[in-house]
């Protein structure tokens, strides 16, 4: 009988032990996942300037004059963003707001997490289905481009050079180190 009570003792005891571990697991890999995001957001601010001085220099070589925004989605869906844009030229002309354009170009690829190409989703209010925008899944969340000046083929172009250099960064995310 007492080999039975240990037994069964034993079965409990090894049931805790992967209760315990399965739960540490998940807190581990939710942890991961969190600092991978942390780890994105980072990369972003470190890279953001550089990523905009190469767009900049394709506007100006195309030659188009515009808005650009850029942002960084951490993690696999839409609760927040960090974004920066700098301006070309002239961010307005007598018929156009191209910062405006350029911000709701973001704003909508951020809804739907892509570029929205190939998609039948009707439009809300307030959104106007611009064209010329670059969409990219990442390590650690999402980055979007989009600037407005030129045609929706120049805009994309400018955009894709600086998205295309600025998500080489995000290839060994894990080998980045947090600085606090």
């Amino acid at each position: 009988m007492k080999k039975i009570y240990i037994f069964l003792a034993l079965v409990v005891f090894t049931c805790s032990c992967f209760e315990s571990h399965a739960k540490n697991s998940t807190k581990t890999s939710e942890k991961a996942k969190n600092e991978i995001q942390s780890k994105g957001e980072k990369l972003f601010l470190k890279n953001v300037d550089e990523c905009l001085t190469i767009i900049e220099q394709a506007a100006i070589e195309m030659p188009i004059q515009g808005a650009v925004v850029i942002a960084f989605i951490p993690g696999n869906s839409l609760k927040s963003w960090i974004s920066k844009m700098r301006i070309v030229g002239k961010y307005t002309n007598d018929n156009y707001n191209f910062l405006a354009i350029a911000s709701a170009k973001v704003a909508e690829m951020a809804t739907v997490l892509s570029d929205g190409k190939d998609s039948d989703r009707k439009l809300k209010k307030g959104e106007w289905g611009y064209q010329g925008k670059v969409f990219m899944k990442v390590k650690g969340g999402y980055l979007l481009g989009a600037f407005s000046g030129g045609s929706a083929e120049q805009d994309k172009e400018v955009a894709k050079e600086g998205l295309d250099w600025l998500a080489k960064k995000y290839i060994k995310i894990e080998d980045i180190v947090l600085t606090h």
